[in-house]
């Protein structure tokens, strides 16, 4: 006998359907898995056979074959142990329904329960894309695979359960989402601004940074809150929109990274990796290609501290994702596109001792030492850093003052107003942020006033600007013109934006 049965694979963040087709025939009793299967599926033998016989069902002694179609498209990880289970009580007749629009994944334990599989939000989208109806998931996932609209989600506990199902028994019942997509609320338990005490101009630069999507780069010495507020920086981020919260948690969902009881991911991410990290662990790669944490960061923010003890091969390998937002790996079968849309927010000490131009602590650096630490980053590194800006001590006066500051909330609704015209300027392109501007909509978008025009002139004569500089400059100009709620660009703007260009160095 031959049964068919529809399942799914994942080739990068992408799903694509796969015939599961299982056919016994007289012969010596085996069991044979072919199309292309890793090592975890091919144990799926043992796990499917003890599952089917602790469900109290008859596993056969003859010779059963396993196609997983198609055969030129590899296949990873047990998901599969579902479908074939299925598949082998349909060939035997021990199982008899309609299940030709129906999806099954899931895992299979060997007393027959159904466990967690990573992945399934991009095999739900696949499953609505392709016309399948039902899709049968395990119940961890099912509010995952709701996500999507339009389909029936069938929450399977067993596969004793699934097989009652079919026969007449009692159903499984399709799983409704009990949250909403949107979500007005926001709720952010890590470091508010109004835990900065001094470096004002610093928390101004990352409200640029924040209102336009741009990177940024903080120096200076050790101990002057360069990391704390990194780590406050996602307190003033926009909330993400469903289609971005979307994009985020099939990324997730893919790595297996997904927080339990969340399925979908409302909070921008914030990926902070040792400098230790390899050249894979940061762009994403390996035998079966995994998104990396340029990736994880996508709609968020990557932030490397200590920026120059990275790996030179390490930053290189950034200079494209960060004008492409995507990130390409290329593998002997095939090449896989990652999303990489994310902020860039780097800290660094100005020479190996961390205290080089500082006014109290002497420099223990020579010359030659500085400049090779400062080296370490390269020029077109530097040049795809929009924002640079000097952290220097603080005063003990700032560090005791009592007075309140401004928090976080207050700074994060002047950049979500900043962002909502920006997503209305943009409407009906791809574009969400100033900093994906090129200079076509540089062009269209970012208008000064006379005084405006006049200064900007006089800065790219007198610093020398490049075309790249320039329109860096207006980008963050109409950012600082978008917090202010102005439409026009002005002198006052475009010189703020100036003061951000980057200096010798770092």
């Amino acid at each position: 006998m031959l049964a068919k049965i529809t399942s799914c694979a994942l080739v990068g963040l992408e799903g694509a359907l796969v015939q599961v087709e299982v056919d016994i025939s007289r012969g010596l009793g085996s069991f044979t898995i072919v199309g292309l299967p890793d090592a975890a599926i091919s144990e799926s033998r043992e796990r499917v056979r003890a599952a089917v016989k602790n469900s109290g069902f008859y596993f056969p002694t003859q010779r059963i074959t396993v196609n997983l179609a198609p055969a030129d498209l590899r296949k990873e990880g047990p998901a599969y142990d579902l479908p074939i289970a299925i598949g082998l009580l349909a060939a035997t007749e021990q199982m008899q329904a309609d299940i030709d629009h129906s999806l099954f994944v899931g895992e299979l334990s060997l007393d027959g329960g159904v466990r967690h599989t990573n992945g399934v939000l991009p095999m739900a989208s696949l499953a609505r894309q392709m016309g399948m109806n039902i899709m049968f998931v395990p119940e961890p996932d099912a509010p995952e695979a709701a996500l999507i609209a339009g389909l029936d989600i069938k929450p399977a506990q067993s596969l004793a359960q699934i097989v009652s199902h079919f026969a007449g028994g009692p159903q499984i019942e399709r799983f409704n989402q009990t949250q909403p997509l949107s979500d007005d609320g926001f709720v952010y338990d890590g470091v508010d601004f109004q835990e900065v005490r001094g470096q004002e101009h610093v928390k101004r630069a990352l409200e640029v940074a924040a209102g336009g999507g741009h990177n940024l780069l903080m120096v200076g010495p050790p101990g002057s809150g360069k990391t704390l507020m990194a780590r406050a920086l996602p307190s003033i981020l926009p909330k993400l929109t469903v289609d971005e919260a979307l994009d985020v948690t099939r990324i997730y969902s893919v790595a297996d990274m997904l927080p339990s009881g969340k399925p979908l991911i409302r909070q921008r991410p914030f990926r902070a990796p040792h400098h230790t990290i390899s050249h894979a662990g940061l762009v994403g790669g390996g035998h079966w290609p995994r998104p990396g944490e340029i990736s994880l960061a996508h709609r968020g923010v990557l932030f490397l501290d200590e920026l120059p003890e990275f790996g030179s091969r390490v930053l290189e390998v950034l200079r494209q994702p960060l004008e492409d937002k995507t990130v390409s790996i290329a593998r002997s079968t095939g090449t896989l596109n990652f999303p990489a849309n994310f902020m860039l927010i780097g800290a660094a000490n100005p020479c190996p001792c961390g205290y080089y131009g500082d006014p109290v602590r002497e420099c223990s650096c020579t010359a030659m030492a500085i400049a090779r630490y400062q080296k370490k980053i390269s020029g077109p590194l530097l040049d795809r850093i929009d924002i640079h800006v000097e952290v220097p001590r603080v005063d003990y006066e700032k560090l005791a003052d009592k007075r309140q500051v401004e928090d976080s909330k207050t700074v994060r609704a002047r950049v979500q107003a900043a962002r909502e015209r920006q997503l209305e300027r943009f409407k009906g392109t791809k574009l969400t942020c100033n900093a994906e501007m090129g200079p076509t909509e540089v062009r269209d978008f970012c208008q000064t006033d006379a005084s405006g025009e006049k200064l900007l002139k006089a800065a790219v004569q007198q610093l020398h600007l490049s075309a790249r500089a320039y329109h860096r400059v207006l980008k963050l100009a109409r950012t600082i013109a978008d917090l202010a709620g102005n439409e026009m660009i002005m002198a006052n703007h475009v010189a703020e934006a100036v003061q951000y260009r980057p200096r010798v160095g770092m």
